[in-house]
């Protein structure tokens, strides 16, 4: 078994390659555009990721996401989430980089089989970053309103929170 997945990312590659061959794609002139199209990507998106990066640690260091976490504790106690994923609730349905930076510090401080830990990682895979996935499909679709398409995603993470510490305190 361990043999397959040793062998599964050179087979996929190498599929690729040999389907671009037989449809005569230039393979290599594929890859050195998509490449630059995702560096392209990188330098456009770079300055928001270390703004919200920043945003978030300026926060964390004023104290305000502790205050925040102390003023949501009892309705967060209530549903069974930990206050102190307040800044992780905030950031991931805008920043998916922001939101695995401040999950990684979670799990970093409280540890990774900690409650705290798990439900992070768990909130990290259950929730999306709503506001770019809503710009990039409205964008590509060209939709220009986005009418109650927002809150129904908002509520859906509200909804992918909750429901990550309730399979947390579940299976754990």
């Amino acid at each position: 078994m361990d043999l397959v997945f040793a062998l599964l990312v050179p087979v996929i590659i190498a599929s690729v390659a040999l389907y671009g061959i037989c449809h005569r794609v230039d393979v290599y002139d594929a890859l050195i555009c998509g490449a630059g199209g995702g560096l392209e990507i990188l330098l456009r998106i770079l300055p928001a990721l270390v703004g919200l990066l920043t945003a978030v640690y300026m926060l964390r260091a004023s104290g305000a996401l502790e205050l925040a976490a102390g003023a949501f504790a009892p309705l967060l106690d209530t549903l069974g989430i930990p206050p102190e994923t307040v800044g992780l609730m905030l950031v991931r349905p805008i920043s998916g980089s922001a939101a695995l930076g401040t999950g990684a510090e979670l799990i970093n401080t409280y540890g990774p089989d900690s409650y705290i830990g798990r439900c992070a990682a768990v909130m990290l895979g259950s929730t999306e970053t709503t506001f770019y996935t809503i710009a990039v499909y409205f964008g590509a679709a060209g939709i220009q309103k986005s009418r109650y398409a927002v809150p129904a995603a908002l509520c859906a993470d509200i909804a992918g929170f909750m429901a990550a510490a309730f399979a947390v305190r579940l299976f754990f």
